[in-house]
This record gives structure tokens, C-alpha cells and sequence, in this order.
């Protein structure tokens, strides 16, 4: 009994380790990174880079700025 939830275990965590590793899975991790990035950067209220973004929000096709 305690050998097969030990397998069922180890099962689940290689199963686990193969879909957290499959491509789909990191292309989505890293596109959600890159807009959390974007959107930070883009729609920040701290003076210094609100300043430095301001003519980027400007010049970008449908991002408003205020």
C-alpha cells in the first residue's frame, strides 16, 4: 500500500515537472512577464518615469496617456 502512493507520487510529480516545462506553458509565463512589464512601465504615476514615457504613450497607437 505505501509503495503505490509513493509511485503515485513520484508519477504526479514528473507529470507536474512536464507540463509546468512544455513549451506552451512558457511561452504563456513569458508573454504575461513581458505585458506585466509593458503595462508598469507604460502607466506608471512615479514622476521620473511617467516624465521619460510620456511622448512613448503619446506616439503609440491607442494608448492614451491621461
Amino acid at each position: 500500500m505505501k509503495n503505490a502512493s509513493i509511485s503515485t507520487l513520484g508519477s504526479l510529480r514528473q507529470q507536474t515537472i512536464r507540463v509546468t516545462l512544455s513549451l506552451p506553458v512558457q511561452a504563456t509565463l513569458y508573454t504575461s512577464l513581458c505585458a506585466l512589464t509593458l503595462w508598469t512601465v507604460y502607466f506608471s504615476t512615479y514622476p521620473a518615469v511617467h516624465n521619460q514615457m510620456h511622448s512613448v504613450r503619446h506616439h503609440t497607437l491607442m494608448v492614451g496617456c491621461h
